[in-house]
């Protein structure tokens, strides 16, 4: 079946920087875009990220662009997020998503959470 399993959040202080992985089995990688949403506390899903079948085509929300870089190895199934130049409003659950800028939790597969706090 269709797994996704993120790893690397954390506690990490302001200008700080952590990795998220997501890695994918159950499916053929190589076939799906792949897409980052996070949810803060009273906070509606939003998209962060997406990254197309082969990686040559990202995008990003405007409220992480030039901090957040999105990549992918087909190799090793995998899609990462380097989160650089943190800030406290960053703070959220992180999600892997199957698929292009998907942030509908009703579509595609999901993967459980991780936890990304920016704090002094």
């Amino acid at each position: 079946q269709v797994q996704l399993v993120v790893s690397g959040g954390g506690l990490v202080q302001p200008g700080g920087s952590l990795r998220l992985s997501c890695a994918a089995s159950g499916f053929d990688f190589t076939a799906y875009s792949m897409t980052w949403v996070r949810q803060s506390p009273g906070n509606d899903l939003e998209w962060i990220s997406s990254i197309n079948l082969a990686g040559g085509r990202t995008s990003y929300a405007d409220s992480v662009k030039g901090r957040f870089t999105i990549s992918r190895d087909n190799a090793k199934n995998t899609v990462d997020l380097q989160l650089n130049s943190l800030k406290p409003e960053d703070t959220a659950v992180y999600y892997c998503v199957r698929g292009w800028k998907v942030d509908d939790r009703r579509m595609s597969y999901w993967s459980q959470g991780t936890q990304v706090t920016v704090a002094s």
